[in-house]
């Protein structure tokens, strides 16, 4: 594509115009590529940018274009992060969308078409462990559904190669792609019964909740405690043990969909103090994840949540 900027106003608004279109498709998978809204953002921006600044009359597939430009910045951007990331043994959870509780399961349209384009914290839990190469190959050929000749350029190997980076990625994430069975109605009852055991401290009725092999996942922050920004708890017994400690917080709990999936906006007083996301299989709580790193919360949008009152 050659460069040849929009002139006038009025080209430059319809290019604009038909970026916007596409906009939620490129947010989603810079947002599966790397796991934090405020990266797929700068990677979304950018991509707008380079078009601004091309021919965007001489592209056949406006959408295959930019989903390429994202695809590039995105793993540009994972094969940095990989080299610079200190710190491999710490807990680090994606970003969690936070949203009205109503969308976990809600009945209105906007509602299920956010649902429809949410991925769990599961999900990108396991994305965090493939190679860049890995991650971009499953994503935007089994999430988005590229053929494996269009994706070969951007990770510069042959589609054969590229297929047998997916096939590597799928059997990683198998189980975890899997959307839970567990309805939304029922989601909301195992997390309220969480909380109410925690908030009583019964340590028995905590167990009949979770799931005997449940992990805890905890992003607290650098310099956050004995272990620092790392922890990660198994076992439904030490994990009950936790959840005791939880009990003077747990009045601060509010509901929220996380990615999709009941969840937990927990404040002190009128400040967030962590985001909870929860997994599900049967009639147990399998996985918890908690963000609480202070830096981090104040960048997540909790609009959608009801602060406490001081």
């Amino acid at each position: 594509m050659t460069t040849n900027e929009p002139t006038s106003t009025g080209e430059r608004d319809w290019l604009a115009q038909r970026f916007e279109a596409h906009r939620p498709r490129l947010r989603a998978v810079a947002y599966r590529m790397l796991g934090s809204t405020a990266e797929a953002e700068d990677a979304v921006q950018d991509a707008w940018l380079r078009l601004a600044r091309s021919d965007a009359a001489s592209v056949d597939n406006l959408g295959a274009w930019l989903t390429t430009v994202v695809a590039r910045l995105c793993l540009d951007m994972l094969r940095s992060r990989s080299s610079r990331r200190e710190d491999p043994m710490g807990v680090h959870l994606p970003d969690p969308i936070v949203s009205s509780p109503e969308l976990a399961g809600g009945p209105d349209p906007e509602a299920e078409a956010e649902l429809a384009d949410s991925v769990g914290l599961a999900m990108l839990i396991v994305l965090e462990t493939l190679s860049p190469a890995e991650r971009l190959a499953f994503v935007l050929h089994d999430t988005f559904g590229l053929p494996f000749d269009e994706i070969a350029p951007i990770v510069e190997r042959t589609p054969t190669a590229t297929r047998q980076l997916a096939s590597r990625a799928r059997r990683r994430v198998r189980g975890a792609e899997t959307p839970s069975r567990v309805t939304p109605a029922r989601q909301r009852e195992l997390v309220n019964a969480f909380l109410a055991a925690a908030r009583g401290g019964d340590f028995e009725a905590l167990l009949r909740v979770l799931d005997p092999e449940v992990v805890v996942r905890g992003d607290l922050g650098p310099g956050v405690g004995p272990l620092g920004r790392s922890r990660e708890i198994h076992g439904a017994a030490q994990v009950a043990q936790q959840a005791m400690a939880f009990r003077n917080l747990a009045p601060g709990a509010r509901p929220a969909a996380v990615n999709g999936s009941t969840g937990l906006v927990v404040f002190s007083g009128d400040q967030p103090f962590a985001v909870i996301g929860f997994a599900f299989d049967g009639d147990r709580i399998t996985e918890i994840d908690i963000l609480a790193d202070p830096e981090r919360l104040r960048t997540i949008d909790l609009s959608a949540v009801a602060v406490p009152h001081a």
